[in-house]
C-alpha cells in the first residue's frame, strides 16, 4: 500500500535492525523502500541491501554536503548506475545551509565544487535514463538554475527526478512541478510548526507526489525525536490524507503508482 521513496538503511542506527524493520513495514503495509546512497564508499552496502531483499532498490551518488570522500566522476556513476536494482542517481543537489558557521565562513562562490558535483550527477542520470534524487537546502533557486542549464526543463532527453524531503514554499513547488519533477514529503509535514509545508502538501497534485521517511532522521508525529524507519512512512501518508480530506488509501495508491512511474527499474 505504501512506498518509502527515500531511506538510509545502511546507516548505523538501522543496519543492524533490518529484519525487525521489515517486519514493522509489513505490519504497517509499507511494501517497498528505496535505499539512498550518499557516498561511493557506502555504495556496496546500500547495493547489497537492494540485492538481498526483493522489495528494496537503491541509488548511487554522493551527497552534496559530503566532503573528504571519494569524488564521483561520470565514468563511475555510469558504471555503478547500470548495476542491478540501481534505479536512480543521487542523493545529489546543493546544500548552502549555515555558510557562516557549519561551512566555515565560506561564500556561495566557494561552493563551486558542489555545483560541479551536481552537474556530473545530472549528466550521468541523463545518459543512463534514470531519475535524479535531489537534495536542496537553502539553495532552491541555484538548484533549479543548474537543472535548467543542464537541460532539465522540459520534454526530450531529460532525466527527471524528485525533490526529496521538500521544505520549500509554494512558489518553488510550482517551479519544480513545471519542470516535470516530483515532490516528496517526509515526516516534517506532520510537525505542528510546519504550517507552510502543510499548505504545499495540499497544493501538490496527487499524481506528482511521493512520500518518504529519510530515516533514520525526521521521524513523523507521533514518533518525532525518535529513530525513524520505513514503517513510519504510513504516518506521513495519513497526515497528507487528513490535510487533503481524502482516504489514506488514496494517498498510498497514488504515491506508490508515482514511484513506479518515476523509478521505472522497480518494475523490472
Amino acid at each position: 500500500m505504501f512506498t518509502d521513496s527515500h531511506c538510509h538503511l545502511n546507516f548505523p542506527e538501522l543496519l543492524g535492525e533490518v529484519e525487525p524493520i521489515r517486519a514493522a513495514m509489513q505490519a504497517a503495509r509499507v511494501d517497498r523502500a528505496l535505499c539512498i546512497s550518499t557516498t561511493l564508499e557506502e555504495f556496496d552496502t546500500v547495493h547489497g541491501l537492494a540485492l538481498q531483499y526483493d522489495n528494496f532498490w537503491c541509488t548511487v551518488g554522493v551527497h552534496p554536503d559530503n566532503e573528504g570522500v571519494r569524488e564521483a566522476d561520470l565514468a563511475i556513476l555510469l558504471e555503478l548506475g547500470r548495476r542491478e536494482k540501481v534505479v536512480g542517481i543521487g542523493e545529489t543537489g546543493l546544500d548552502y545551509y549555515d555558510m557562516a558557521g557549519r561551512k566555515g565562513g565560506r561564500s556561495i562562490a566557494d561552493m563551486e565544487w558542489q555545483r560541479e558535483r551536481f552537474r556530473i550527477h545530472i549528466r550521468a542520470a541523463r545518459e543512463l535514463g534514470k531519475p535524479l534524487v535531489i537534495h536542496t537546502r537553502d539553495s532552491a533557486e541555484a538548484t533549479l538554475e543548474i537543472l535548467r542549464e543542464e537541460g532539465e526543463n522540459g520534454p526530450g532527453n531529460r532525466a527527471g527526478g524528485v525533490f526529496h524531503c521538500f521544505v520549500e514554499d509554494e512558489a518553488v513547488a510550482r517551479q519544480v512541478l513545471e519542470m516535470g519533477y516530483y515532490i516528496s514529503f517526509s515526516g516534517i509535514v506532520t510537525f505542528k510548526n510546519a504550517r507552510a509545508l502543510k499548505q504545499v502538501a495540499q497544493f501538490v497534485p496527487l499524481d506528482r507526489m511521493l512520500i518518504e521517511t529519510d530515516s533514520p532522521y525526521l521521524a513523523p508525529v507521533p514518533y518525532r525525536g525518535k529513530t525513524n524507519n520505513p514503517s513510519y512512512v504510513a504516518h506521513v501518508a495519513e497526515h497528507i490524507a487528513e490535510l487533503r480530506g481524502i482516504d489514506v488509501a488514496e494517498v498510498g495508491a497514488a504515491t506508490s503508482r508515482n514511484f513506479d512511474n518515476l523509478f521505472k527499474g522497480v518494475r523490472a
